[in-house]
């Protein structure tokens, strides 16, 4: 049989470990469960949060799906092919800065915008 004692130690050992997991400065077992209880609450909360985050993450992505980039190697460089069903707003000068910012001079490219993006780029280092 396991003593009262050994029980009693196990249990205050339980208690100071749920006091450090939720950072409770609590010193007497009812509080250190409320503080934990609160704790479990927020925790519950942020789930919640980054459910809700995750869904309309998700929902933007259905509505602004990500442009389709192919890039092919050339012998003297690279063809860059850029296709967006939807409207993206800034897309073109976005790529065009991060050629610049890659240190890639383009030698031509093809764009046509209507309801798409067909962008064409043939680069050099």
């Amino acid at each position: 049989m396991v003593s009262r004692e050994h029980k009693r130690a196990a249990l205050h050992e339980k208690l100071q470990l749920l006091r450090s997991i939720t950072n409770s400065h609590a010193v007497n077992k009812t509080t250190i469960i409320v503080d934990a209880s609160k704790y479990i609450e927020e925790l519950k909360q942020k789930v919640e949060r980054l459910n809700q985050d995750i869904s309309a993450a998700q929902t933007s992505n259905d509505q602004n799906p990500l442009p389709m980039v192919t890039v092919e190697t050339l012998e003297k460089g690279f063809l860059i092919n850029v296709f967006s069903e939807k409207s993206c707003p800034g897309l073109l000068v976005s790529l065009l800065e991060a050629f610049e910012e890659l240190g890639l001079n383009i030698l031509e490219a093809r764009v046509s915008c209507t309801d798409i993006l067909l962008s064409n780029f043939f680069l050099a280092e």
